[in-house]
């Protein structure tokens, strides 16, 4: 599944509804509420986790994803060692992190794509991205019906 920085995974596309996805990929193994009355939907098989946003009309905002296939610029990044992925990076001058630690996790966050690698025992487990927010500080949706 190809990674599409500041629009979403695979076919999905910042700012779809619930049916827009469900018509892609069929009923989520799970859906539920999180605290923020947020909708996540959740599909074992793809290995995701989206999020659409209550304060925005119940828009697709955030992905969080650990399949094995993902790719981002041609090249997978879980299970990869978190140098090596971050060297891919930089050849496409996606440099610059911060980064977080926590327990034996590390987050390493890219404001300017709005994406976190996080690593686990230095190694890539999971990939979240998220929709950008533009210069009028608004969410920047990327799917048009």
């Amino acid at each position: 599944m190809k990674i599409n920085l500041k629009n979403g995974i695979d076919k999905l596309l910042f700012g779809m509804k619930q049916n827009d996805v469900t018509a892609l990929y069929g009923k989520p193994n799970r859906n539920y509420k999180d605290e923020d009355e947020n909708v996540i939907f959740a599909y074992n098989a793809l290995k995701m986790r989206l999020t659409f946003y209550q304060e925005e009309d119940l828009k697709l905002g955030y992905i969080v994803a650990s399949s094995a296939d993902l790719e981002l610029f041609g090249n997978t990044i879980i299970g990869k060692k978190i140098t090596e992925v971050k060297k891919e990076l930089a050849a496409k001058g996606i440099i610059k992190y911060n980064q977080e630690d926590f327990d034996t996790f590390e987050n390493y966050f890219n404001e300017d794509n709005w994406f976190i690698l996080q690593t686990e025992f230095d190694e890539v487990v999971k990939f979240e991205i998220g929709a950008i927010i533009n210069a009028k500080d608004e969410f920047d949706w990327k799917f048009k019906k």
